[in-house]
């Protein structure tokens, strides 16, 4: 799939969106899915943004149940992260049930499993950047509840690729899968894979009957474990040109917003804390597409530091910038994100959360 960072490139791709088509086939390997996701985890487009566009189409709620309801699985995960804070990085509802060790197996991080169609996506994955949602769910499924690996490392490598990385989305999805954020865990068998990836492999070890996860045995594939470096390469940043009579925008890896004070006379400054990507490193793969977003907001400078070196340096006034559960050490005029609805704090279950999201909606 093609990414550019154009927002003419994100327009068409909303204008081409299909509701009905997007509901019938976002399973299969060649759904039509949207896209959307590393726009909307950068902060160039929001949910809200992708809602009010279809509206604007046509489109009635009830026309896009299906897809509104994915899209609000993200502001579900950001609302849990803004509640819980850093509670996402460890267990959240209970403790993952029987993991063996914190690695993640060789095979899985290598694409050398033997499930053919998993070992082509999770290459594509370190090639792209990019992985159907689906595949994400069976990789997590093979490293956690059948490769016996604690769910953080895992989730950690695979958004170190991902260039819609949502460290909510990412870590408290594979949470899911493995267990720890819910009462069961998530399990995928070969025909299921077979399926929605139109392959036709047998004889592995997923080929089995599901009742067979109830005690499932550790694969002899996924038996070696090892612990992948993630490190991030921040790009090397000029010294910055400031007016001190403007307001300063302080943008960073979660708000690449071309739209927001568009026009106004401001200071624009991309932040990049070497802090924030050592405890959650990316890839140069996804520094580039990020740096490339930020070439669509005129005027702004990067700034790579901590927020509190780059206030001292600059002596900088009147700084606004956009709530996000990495920007505690901000200091300013914190603005609200873009929500597609107005319900807010922490929900058990997402399904409670979109209960009262329909209402808004009249679904």
């Amino acid at each position: 799939m093609k990414f550019e960072a154009s927002y003419q490139f994100v327009l068409d791709k909303i204008d081409r969106i299909d509701p009905s088509a997007y509901a019938r086939t976002r399973n299969y390997a060649d759904g039509a899915i949207t896209g959307l996701s590393p726009y909307i985890s950068r902060g160039f487009i929001s949910t809200k943004f992708v809602f009010d566009k279809l509206q604007e189409k046509g489109f009635k709620p009830g026309e896009m149940e299906k897809l509104l309801q994915e899209l609000a699985w993200r502001d579900y995960w950001q609302q849990v992260w803004k509640s819980k804070g850093d509670l996402i990085n460890s267990d959240l509802k209970r403790t993952q049930p029987d993991f063996e060790h914190c690695q993640l197996p060789s095979a899985v991080l290598n694409g050398e499993t033997g499930i053919e169609v998993i070992d082509e996506h999770i290459k594509l994955l370190k090639s792209t950047g990019y992985i159907h949602n689906h595949m994400r769910m069976y990789i997590a499924a093979l490293a956690c509840n059948l490769g016996k690996s604690h769910w953080i490392l895992p989730a950690q490598w695979m958004y170190y690729h991902l260039l819609d990385g949502d460290w909510a989305s990412n870590a408290l999805s594979w949470q899911w899968v493995a267990g720890s954020n819910a009462n069961k865990k998530y399990y995928v068998n070969q025909e299921n894979i077979n399926r929605f990836f139109y392959s036709n492999q047998l004889n592995t070890f997923l080929d089995v009957d599901y009742s067979s996860f109830e005690n499932p045995v550790l694969p002899e594939e996924l038996k070696k474990t090892e612990v992948p470096i993630l490190t991030t390469e921040l790009p090397t940043a000029e010294a910055l040109s400031i007016h001190p009579e403007r307001p300063s925008l302080i943008y960073n890896y979660y708000n690449l917003d071309p739209e927001w004070h568009k026009g106004e006379d401001v200071n624009r400054i991309l932040l990049l804390e070497p802090e924030v990507f050592a405890s959650h490193p990316v890839s140069k793969k996804c520094i580039d597409f990020a740096m490339g977003l930020a070439e669509c907001i005129p005027g702004i400078q990067l700034y790579v530091g901590s927020f509190e070196n780059l206030m001292q340096e600059y002596s900088l006034k009147d700084v606004f910038y956009k709530e996000h559960p990495l920007n505690t050490s901000y200091r300013g005029t914190q603005e609200e994100r873009d929500w597609m609805f107005t319900v807010e704090g922490y929900f058990p279950s997402f399904f409670a959360f979109w209960k009262k999201c329909k209402k808004e909606i009249g679904l």
